[in-house]
């Protein structure tokens, strides 16, 4: 994990375009703050119960913090911030819903410390959504477990970032997409997502993806990364097959995993999870 946020806010400024807007040009400049400031944020239920909602989070630089629980609503929480220009801001367009921190013009490279504060508290409503989530140099902790997801992309820079479904996604999900830059970034209980594809893009890092959960349907999951430490979970008792491309990345396997064909079988229900990992140096952990 990392410990110094600041230096991600540093790596993740120098090597992304941020979804906010943020502009930077050199030399260094230092960051105002104000007191500060707790803002409710709230997004009434819409009124359809069937059509889907895309939901779309655009969030710089702080914490994102993301979980069920919005009673008779989309999205309801609050924001935390001390800098003017990361004021939330809501844009609704019939069913399409963005989240999203204000713009913060920088003249130069900022100095980013403890003193800076962007947190977000936020619950979601359980109605059929499409979850968009673009994200710079940030902390996230994303509980999805319970919700009804259609689809969930979520793009984002240098992070922390832990992702959890602890409970089953209510309805199938079409499609299931993370691309990140060098981060830590965890997936925990993801059969528990139902999705029917997923795909995950990385650079360097280390990777946490496990597969815990009910799998109630044949799913793909294709993996492409960089030098990196990927870690990958699948339960005894679920049926998988793990294919692995690389020239410069070791395979540790441990478990009941029984190799066959130029590729990693597990033995388990009728549903099949399918694994494709491409990855250019590093390690693979396998595991149950």
């Amino acid at each position: 994990m990392y410990k110094d946020f600041p230096l991600i806010a540093m790596i993740a400024l120098a090597t992304v375009t941020l979804a906010c807007g943020l502009q930077i040009n050199v030399p260094v400049k230092n960051i105002n703050t104000i007191e500060p400031v707790k803002e409710k944020i709230h997004v009434d239920k819409p009124e359809s119960s069937t059509e889907v909602t895309h939901l779309t989070f655009n969030f710089g630089l702080g914490k994102l913090n993301l979980s069920p629980g919005a009673d008779n609503a989309l999205v309801d929480g609050s924001a935390i911030y001390n800098i003017e220009d990361f004021k939330p801001q809501i844009h609704i367009d019939g069913s399409q819903v963005t989240i999203e921190t204000g713009d913060l013009e920088i003249d130069g490279i900022p100095k980013f410390d403890k003193k800076q504060k962007n947190e977000w508290n936020l619950k979601l409503g359980d109605m059929p959504l499409a979850i968009n989530i673009n994200a710079g140099a940030y902390q996230g902790n994303l509980e999805f477990g319970g919700l009804s997801i259609n689809s969930l992309h979520i793009v984002d820079g240098a992070s922390d970032v832990k992702v959890r479904f602890s409970e089953p996604n209510q309805i199938e999900m079409s499609e299931f997409k993370y691309e990140t830059g060098a981060s830590e970034v965890e997936l925990y209980g993801l059969a528990n997502a139902n999705f029917s594809k997923m795909s995950f893009k990385s650079g360097a890092g280390g990777y946490t993806l496990d597969f815990s959960g009910e799998l109630l349907q044949d799913a793909d999951v294709t993996i492409n990364s960089g030098m990196s430490t990927l870690t990958i979970v699948v339960p005894k008792g679920t049926s998988a097959r793990v294919f692995f491309d690389s020239g410069l990345a070791n395979a540790d396997v441990h478990g009941e995993w029984k190799m066959k064909d130029n590729g990693y079988y597990l033995a388990g229900g009728d549903s099949i999870l399918t694994i494709n990992i491409n990855m250019a140096a590093g390690n693979l952990i396998l595991n149950n």
